[in-house]
């Protein structure tokens, strides 16, 4: 699959209808092109009340569709072209009354015949007043079209442009373009398949307040649990990271190894792979103080007594061998030193399919950062170096292995 991503290529059509929240389309526009979408831009009439065509021509660098009955010489019908041309119709925001047109069958504008007329999916993102919203005729609308297969994204609670608050606001752009790659991506290669993605260092707890744990951020395991996502799988994220949890996945937030053992054991019951790119402490204290402890003046120090840490790999490895658990297992191997002859004893001991090893001392690559180099190395003996990357890129890296261990398989 290409590093460009999921719109890489893809065509498009952006509904802008006619409410204040017409600015944010802005934004989803500009996510959707530098993604690499081609993106043709319909405004409605009251949608150039609010923002003009200039703003999303600059976007797009592209023609922007406002009239029906307007047809550029030697081009054909605009509605058929759009309709016809589109791998996804996305209508942000969508007011009551464009909702009221499509759920009715009503096409008189572009923006709606185009809605009609496509067979490409559709994903709107409704925006209006909170009483608009739940009046029973944008209820009964909204419903049609989701028994019609039609995507419907939000709204949001918040302030609205009145000043009230209630429900009504458009959801966030970023929201919008991740359900976008989302309805995209079930033409992806991973689509149908479940993985189980773990991230972050555990914590083992030494009292209320102390933990033991590494400097794993939690980075390359979003990375891959997004990718996977926009793959077409349906991702389960195990993490013990504090970072915010990514739209459009089940996410399971644990502390310690024991928390994420039970995770994992319960989540890749049915998976088909299991990517674990957490940094799982290998030992916890003995025991847990009960309060916080108390630095005295006559104490030189503080000794803490460490057992091992339940093996993930292992107990996952045990599982497969009875014919349950995930059909693939990928590892990672973070060293400092003994790179590839680390990585190659922990792929056959752990009995992975696949193991990431990188070496967490170089400056540019490994923890906390926002880039990586690493080495995959494969139950078939291949080894492939990857240069300097994105995490993302690195993940794409590997995913593409598992896709092709499941064609092989």
């Amino acid at each position: 699959m290409s590093h460009q991503g999921i719109f890489g290529g893809k065509r498009i059509v952006l509904g802008v209808t006619g409410g204040i929240a017409a600015y944010k389309a802005a934004t989803v526009c500009s996510r959707l092109v530098q993604a690499g979408a081609l993106v043709d831009v319909v405004m409605t009439e009251a949608a150039q009340k609010f923002i003009s065509q200039l703003t999303f021509q600059a976007l797009t660098h592209r023609p922007i569709y406002t009239d029906m009955f307007h047809i550029p010489g030697g081009e054909n019908i605009p509605h058929i072209v759009l309709a016809d041309s589109a791998d996804l119709l996305l209508i942000a925001p969508a007011t009551a009354n464009t909702i009221g047109k499509v759920a009715n069958g009503l096409a008189d504008n572009l923006l709606s015949a185009i809605a009609l007329a496509t067979p490409a999916p559709k994903l709107m993102a409704p925006a209006m007043e909170t009483d608009m919203w739940r009046h029973p005729a944008t209820q009964r609308n909204v419903a049609t079209l989701k028994g019609w297969g039609i995507e419907v994204i939000g709204p949001a609670a918040g302030r609205l442009a009145s000043g009230a608050m209630g429900e009504g606001r458009l959801v966030e752009p970023d929201e919008i373009v991740a359900a976008a790659q989302i309805i995209l991506a079930r033409q992806g290669d991973l689509a149908g398949r479940t993985v189980v993605v773990t991230a972050g260092g555990t914590r083992e707890a030494i009292d209320p307040v102390r933990f033991v744990s590494n400097h794993s951020s939690g980075k390359m395991g979003y990375a891959v649990a997004e990718a996977a996502r926009d793959r077409g799988a349906q991702v389960t994220l195990i993490t013990s990271a504090n970072l915010p949890a990514p739209f459009g996945m089940a996410v399971v937030r644990v502390d310690s190894a024991q928390e994420m053992l039970d995770a994992v054991l319960t989540a890749t019951d049915q998976a088909t792979a299991l990517i674990m790119a957490a940094a799982v402490a290998d030992f916890r204290p003995l025991t847990v103080a009960e309060q916080k402890i108390k630095k005295r003046g006559d104490t030189e120090g503080l000794v803490l007594e460490l057992v091992r840490n339940p093996d993930i790999l292992a107990e996952v490895a045990a599982r497969k061998a009875t014919g349950t658990g995930p059909d693939i297992t990928v590892g990672f191997a973070a060293e400092t030193h003994d790179l590839l002859a680390n990585a190659h004893e922990k792929l056959k001991r752990k009995r992975l399919d696949l193991i990431v090893a990188n070496d967490v001392t170089a400056t540019d690559a490994g923890f906390a950062v926002d880039t990586n180099r690493v080495t995959l190395l494969g139950t078939d003996g291949s080894i492939e170096e990857t240069p300097l990357m994105t995490k993302r890129e690195v993940a794409e890296t590997i995913l593409d292995r598992v896709a092709r261990f499941l064609t092989d398989s």
